[in-house]
């Protein structure tokens, strides 16, 4: 794990979110997997839309970018391979970073998530 200069750690999620084209390409990967078992989909594609939106502020594309990095990542603390536990440190992960910047998440976002939803898994876009 790299330290930054103030003290801070860094793990794999940090270092994934600051190569926003990887997030989003192993984004739809993971996603087309595991839609079906995600209570929280709807959310993650408003925060995922949210994040890659150029009217959003750098601050709020960062702490969500994290948030989605740590969603598609291999490992973690839960594994995603567990029953009805595999996905809680996902989505509280998730819900800490759209708490913190709720104000950004569009009615725009959120719309867009639904439909997607809607339509089906979406390609890569």
């Amino acid at each position: 794990m790299a330290t930054s200069d103030y003290g801070m750690r860094f793990g794999p999620a940090d270092r994934l979110a600051q190569d926003p084209e990887s997030v989003r390409r192993r984004f739809w990967i993971k996603f087309k997997k595991v839609v079906a078992r995600l209570p929280f989909a709807e959310d993650l594609l408003a925060a995922y839309y949210c994040a890659f939106d150029r009217q959003t502020p750098r601050h709020v594309q960062a702490a969500l970018l994290g948030a989605i990095a740590y969603f598609i990542l291999p490992f973690d603390f839960i594994p995603d391979m567990l029953p009805v536990l595999g996905f809680t440190d996902d989505a509280a992960v998730l819900a800490t970073a759209i708490r913190m910047v709720a104000s950004h998440i569009t009615p725009d976002h959120r719309e867009a998530a639904r439909t997607a939803l809607k339509r089906g898994v979406p390609e890569a876009e």
